[in-house]
């Protein structure tokens, strides 16, 4: 083979590998954000997660890249390694689909139906599609039609350049030393291994059957020496996972293992003492992706009701050291191989700031309560949440600014904003539960104490601060507009009412009925109640943004009294009446006295 057609052989597989890739990434985008949540919510049976995995890995194009997914809800917590096992059988009767495709490069017509020509027409309709139109569903499909006909330009090219090997006496040699079934799939292991993708080598092979030199005698044993090989990306994507995503890694290496070699034994043995004519003839590429098909199907038929063996080979293989089966998954939602994944990287994001938020929630509960009653054990827990809170917020922070660096629809961009948004307020309102723990622990310790007016008084802001909050965390777990409208209101009472209890204090202070010392305390802990209510306010505004796009948070205050003056009105007057009147039966009780 010359140096043009090398060049030719090179650059028909750079253009066949980019192809391939964008195929797959349109056929996600085209199949919608729901393709992967799919995979984690519907695997209650091993036939339905075989159905499952089927359409999935049919639709993205690669086996490989759903059973690394799988590896990370494995890995995640949120789906069980036995649920994990069907989807992982059934990628790799989807990933055949590819090979079919590739036939249709061999498929010639007459005249102007050529393969070329036809070829050309589509790539001609998907630039169109592509640069032109507006709509982003249409976008996609024209972004799937260039990427089809890219495929399969590099595979027409590589077939055109491998086509003189048939005239190599080195090739000749070489196709003669893996005539060896071993050799072969040894070859096909290899091969697969180093591009990392089954689809991808299959195809090469389909390319290769040009020369007219390939028996099935060589194309058998080399497939399944590639469907053995593309364990090798899925075996490095468990690198770094828990015992459970190691073990969905190994379940994928023990099918193909286990698949290759109880089909291989009988069908050599029936080969060598019955003789299957086939074997001699020359392998096309119908004939090759008829091979793959046959394979994995019989393969997933034959190991589908041996699922729980599978589990067991891989846990006995990977152990679990530390003997917990049921330790929390908090750290591993954020599993990196999410990021390929936009729709479940936001789904995990959004799981980790409900916990981060009920950590910094209940941070502020328990905050209060000390200031009622201290007691150095709860202390010490809200401390040790609140380095819950800051691990949170370092990890799912790294984590959506490396998610933004991906190609996001415009519906995933809000997500993502929203989630950074809540991020930082989430953090810092666990801060100022934090702040109130060590006024109460000051208290405690200086064994001073606040007189009977100013506890009420602070209990009534305790109150609205509790009821904000608990409105907030309501609206961020359910994801509710209503009830984040409900927030502005409630916190423009406690501004005022957080500045009429200083008020009082000071004068308190002034007449001698506390000291310097208290109202330092009293003011510290206005500040901090007050800072909560904003944080929880930013919160709600970041809800709203995501549900209406045309809202800005900077004119959300304008916008929303603007539009809804009565009714924003009234909701004031209902939360200012409610703590104006406790208040108020305070300073009642106080001047009887």
């Amino acid at each position: 083979m010359g140096i043009a057609n090398t060049i030719l052989l090179l650059g028909g597989l750079g253009f066949f590998l980019f192809g391939m890739t964008l195929l797959g990434e349109g056929l996600k985008k085209v199949a919608g954000s729901k393709l992967e949540i799919i995979l984690e919510k519907l695997t209650s049976t091993t036939f339905r997660g075989v159905l499952l995995g089927t359409l999935v890995t049919a639709a993205i194009q690669s086996s490989s890249a759903t059973t690394v997914m799988v590896v990370g809800f494995v890995n995640s917590g949120i789906m069980k390694l036995a649920n994990a096992i069907g989807i992982i059988m059934g990628a790799n009767i989807g990933t055949t689909a590819t090979g079919w495709i590739l036939v249709l490069a061999g498929v010639e017509g007459g005249g102007a139906f050529s393969s070329t020509t036809m070829f050309a027409l589509i790539s001609f309709i998907g630039i169109i599609l592509y640069f032109f139109c507006k709509n982003q569903t249409k976008k996609n499909v024209g972004m799937i039609m260039l990427a089809f006909s890219v495929l399969m330009s590099g595979m027409q090219s590589m077939s055109g350049a491998m086509a003189p090997l048939k005239e190599s006496q080195a090739f000749l040699d070489f196709i003669a030393a893996v005539s060896n079934p071993l050799v072969a799939m040894a070859v096909g292991i290899v091969v697969t291994a180093v591009i990392q993708s089954c689809s991808a080598s299959i195809g090469i092979l389909q390319a290769l059957s040009v020369t007219g030199v390939i028996s099935y005698e060589v194309a058998v044993p080399m497939v399944l020496g590639m469907c053995i090989g593309a364990c090798v990306p899925v075996l490095l994507s468990a690198i770094g996972a828990n015992v459970n995503g190691k073990r969905a890694a190994f379940v994928y290496l023990y099918f193909n293992v286990a698949g290759s070699v109880i089909l291989m034994i009988p069908f050599y043995l029936i080969h060598t003492f019955v003789g299957l004519d086939f074997m001699s003839a020359t392998a096309t590429s119908i004939g090759i992706a008829v091979v793959n098909t046959v394979y994995k199907v019989l393969a997933t038929a034959i190991l589908t009701p041996c699922a729980g063996l599978l589990e067991k080979m891989a846990t006995t293989t990977i152990r679990d050291k530390s003997g917990d089966e049921d330790s929390e998954y908090e750290d591993n939602l954020l599993d990196e191989r999410f990021l390929s994944y936009p729709s479940v990287a936001l789904e995990q994001s959004g799981k980790t700031m409900v916990q981060m938020s009920s950590a910094a929630f209940k941070n502020l509960r328990k905050s209060i309560e000390l200031m009622s009653e201290f007691h150095q054990e709860k202390f010490d827990k809200i401390m040790s949440r609140e380095d819950k809170v800051d691990r949170f917020e370092d990890r799912l922070g790294s984590y959506l600014v490396r998610l933004t660096a991906k190609e996001l629809t415009e519906r995933e961009t809000q997500t993502s904003a929203k989630y950074l948004t809540c991020l930082t307020n989430v953090e810092r309102i666990s801060d100022h539960a934090v702040n109130l723990a060590e006024r109460a622990e000051e208290l405690a310790h200086k064994q001073v104490e606040f007189s009977r007016q100013a506890k009420e008084e602070l209990q009534v802001c305790f109150d609205a601060v509790q009821e904000i909050s608990d409105l907030t965390y309501a609206a961020l777990v359910e994801n509710d507009p209503a009830k984040a409208h409900m927030v502005e209101p409630l916190e423009e009472v406690i501004d005022v009412l957080t500045k009429e209890l200083k008020a009082r204090h000071i004068q308190r202070v002034q007449a001698g009925q506390c000291t310097l010392e208290l109202g330092f305390i009293f003011n510290d802990c206005m500040n901090n109640l007050e800072r909560v209510a904003d944080h929880c306010s930013n919160i709600a505004v970041a809800l709203l943004e995501e549900a209406d796009t045309h809202l800005q948070s900077h004119k959300y205050l304008r916008t929303f009294k603007a539009e809804n003056r009565e009714e924003y009105q009234r909701q004031i007057d209902l939360c200012a009446k409610k703590y104006y009147d406790a208040l108020n039966a305070i300073e009642a009780v106080a001047e009887i006295k």
